[in-house]
């Protein structure tokens, strides 16, 4: 039967609901009735390697889950000075993002001649369309010190530049797979999103002229960056790469001579995956004469103390929000991020679910910006793939405000999924996520393996 727009939207805002709360969507199927087993699919939060230690003991759960996160692929020789930094490094996901966002910052400080906040964001466009192509800090570093229009490509950064909206218009995804407790790299696969004529074509003020090594006292040197990263927090998970990337962009331009004449300063700061700890760093970061915050971690963090940032007139540029609703925000020209939007990232999401020929699939989400945003870009896509709403149930669950926090019930939640008959269970969340997993394992439900 055919089901109009209107009431297909009527019946999938009805399905949208805590786990605090169970209702039904579609046809409900009885728990014993739910002897296929069940396919789990992730997000670029869970797909790490090291997600399954938040199984503890039963880290062997994961086996076979699917899914997607911002990835290209990524030079030997890139992994290897990451390693230099952090030699227990497993996981690279938003690493290059990170050195990009830290690199980017540096060139539009250079190219601007001051580490003025505001001057600094008039540039970070620019420096990743129509100049002089450049690959690393030091020749990137010299043409701007030049004056020379630049176009940085790098690692994250391959395609085309960003929008005028400050982000990429183009990105690269992976298709990851568990084996056992580990991805298994043999089996990931690339896949190009976006498209170049969204790249911006607006010129940036004219670049000033430095010698390399100069260092003029009158233009802000040195210039300054503030970390807002999530070492503690849901996302901590997500850490090291975001941080060694940093790190390694710190390490490169200051040995390339540094921005301005002068060593680029790194402050450490935690976004705590928490609101109230994020604008607590912020506000520290505003004190110690910050120029250019990296981060925050999550997308509804960035959204919290954004309205901070902008009053304080700093940078504010992400290397992993992927919210799409970020594009549109009111950011004042303060905001950047080198991680692409949900918009590209659902179609990929969907395409390796579809694969899988699905009957029933279950989204669960966090109720927030990113989860409940990127919920409903995979749910337009597999509709405009031919799943009927019948066969969706969105299903929605809080979070923990901080780290003192009970962990989430999710047992109303699995009584949804089972209820429904799902086969597929995509989950859209943090670390506390891992806790669905272990809760379809409590109530005897086939994970597919």
């Amino acid at each position: 039967m055919l089901i109009s727009r209107a009431t297909r939207a009527a019946t999938l805002a009805a399905c949208a609901m805590s786990l605090l709360a169970t209702s039904a969507c579609g046809t409900d199927r009885s728990d014993e009735a739910t002897a296929t087993p069940i396919r789990l699919y992730g997000t670029d939060s869970t797909m790490l390697s090291s997600f399954p230690s938040e199984l503890g003991t039963r880290a062997g759960l994961v086996d076979g889950m699917k899914g997607t996160t911002p990835l290209t692929p990524l030079p030997e020789d890139f992994k290897n000075r990451l390693r230099s930094i952090d030699s227990g490094l497993t996981d690279f996901v938003y690493a290059a993002e990170a050195y990009d966002a830290v690199l980017i910052s540096a060139l539009a400080a250079q190219l601007a001649g001051t580490t003025d906040p505001a001057a600094i964001a008039k540039q970070i466009v620019g420096v990743t369309n129509d100049g002089e192509r450049c690959e690393t800090a030091a020749t990137c570093l010299e043409l701007a010190s030049d004056g020379q229009d630049i176009e940085y490509r790098s690692v994250s950064i391959t395609r085309a530049g960003f929008t005028t909206a400050g982000e990429p218009s183009t990105a690269s995804y992976a298709t990851l797979h568990f084996d056992g407790e580990q991805i298994n790299d043999s089996k990931t696969e690339f896949v190009g999103a976006g498209s170049e004529s969204t790249a911006s074509t607006e010129a940036p003020p004219p670049p000033k002229r430095q010698g390399a090594g100069a260092s003029n006292r009158n233009d802000g040197s040195p210039l300054v960056l503030g970390g807002l990263l999530p070492k503690t927090g849901d996302l901590a998970l997500s850490n090291p790469p975001l941080a060694a990337g940093a790190a390694l962009a710190i390490e490169e331009i200051n040995a390339a001579g540094g921005v301005l004449g002068d060593p680029v300063t790194w402050i450490d700061g935690d976004d705590g995956t928490n609101p109230a700890v994020a604008k607590a760093t912020v506000a520290s970061h505003v004190a110690a004469g910050v120029d250019v915050i990296i981060g925050a971690g999550a997308s509804g963090v960035s959204r919290a103390v954004l309205p901070d940032v902008v009053e304080a007139g700093l940078v504010l540029f992400s290397p992993s929000n992927t919210d799409a609703s970020l594009t549109d925000l009111d950011d004042e020209g303060h905001y950047f991020r080198t991680a692409p939007p949900d918009s590209l990232q659902g179609r990929a999401l969907a395409d390796v679910i579809l694969r899988d020929g699905p009957e029933q699939v279950a989204i669960v989400a966090r109720q927030d910006s990113y989860g409940e945003g990127l919920q409903n870009i995979v749910r337009s896509e597999l509709e405009r793939a031919g799943i009927g709403s019948d066969r969706l149930k969105l299903i929605t669950y809080q979070p923990p405000e901080d780290a003192e926090a009970a962990p989430v019930d999710f047992t109303a939640g699995v009584h949804e999924i089972t209820s429904f008959g799902a086969d597929a269970v995509l989950i859209i969340g943090f670390s506390e996520s891992a806790g669905l997993i272990r809760a379809l394992a409590d109530a005897g439900v086939p994970l597919h393996r």
